[in-house]
């Protein structure tokens, strides 16, 4: 289970880097880097760091995504880290309260997923030290800011879990729009999760003659049938769920003959739908 294949990383319309500024916390560190191959996503700078990527909590937090560690840029600036940079993202828990907003004008994780599909360049995500976040200034060099739907009552995420949200949703994006279309994200657990109406025939069949072998008088059988269809209907089953029902339904359906020594079972023995 969760074997790791030998796959290329996904390629999305936009290269997005992930810059951290000041980061202090050697496991913050590392749980972000494990978070970014999580997610797909190598690019790593750090703008004045005061831990080292060599620290071992980081390098034990990164597990085995230690070669981002290897690979990232160290700067001294927040300007040099993004020179390449088309578009520049601003992080922050810190939200102005009232009618007006003067200068954290945010948008959601989703709408920044929307916004950034299809931009064809490299794109920098921003995030502040610990228990600080990015600075005025830094903030002012970004060109929009992005925020988490925290509850205000307790608005301030940690930051490698602010990091984990934000990669997810814009990971999330790409898979809806390419999973099962590029080498980089096989359709392992898939998307469409459909029954096929030949399937439904059979599993409608199969609670059918379940039904009939009841003992029950035929109102309640009836009502036992509508049941079971009305409610697997609704948890709408994948093919590969209902045939495996189809399977348990039939297996119970001979039980019962069976046992009641129903003179069909006798003669056929059977184990298939009629």
């Amino acid at each position: 289970m969760g074997e790791r294949l030998d796959i290329p990383l996904p390629v999305g319309t936009f290269r997005l880097c992930v810059v951290l500024v000041g980061v202090s916390h050697p496991g913050n560190l590392g749980a972000i880097c494990r978070t970014m191959l999580n997610y797909g996503f190598d690019d790593l700078r750090l703008v004045h760091p005061t831990c080292s990527p060599d620290d071992q909590d980081t390098r034990n937090r990164a597990k085995h995504a230690g070669r981002l560690l290897d690979e990232c840029q160290v700067f001294d600036s927040l300007e040099a880290a993004v020179v390449d940079c088309s578009s520049v993202v601003g992080t922050s828990g810190k939200r102005e309260v009232g009618d007006k907003t003067l200068f954290r004008h945010f948008v959601m994780p989703w709408e920044l997923s929307d916004r950034l599909e299809g931009l064809n360049s490299t794109v920098a995500l921003v995030f502040g030290e610990e228990g600080k976040g990015l600075s005025t200034e830094d903030l002012d060099k970004c060109d929009f800011l992005v925020t988490l739907p925290t509850w205000e009552g307790y608005p301030i995420a940690n930051l490698s879990h602010a990091a984990t949200a934000l990669l997810y949703e814009l990971h999330r994006s790409r898979v809806i729009l390419h999973q099962g279309r590029e080498p980089s994200m096989p359709d392992v657990v898939p998307l469409d999760r459909t029954m096929t109406p030949e399937v439904r025939v059979v599993l409608q069949k199969a609670i059918h003659q379940y039904a009939e072998a009841l003992s029950w008088h035929e109102e309640r059988r009836a009502s036992f049938r509508q049941t079971m269809i009305r409610n697997l209907m609704k948890s709408m089953p994948t093919d590969q769920e209902a045939t495996r029902l189809v399977g348990g339904f039939v297996e119970a359906t001979t039980a019962l003959e069976h046992a009641n020594q129903d003179e069909r079972w006798m003669k056929n023995r059977r184990r298939k739908l009629r």
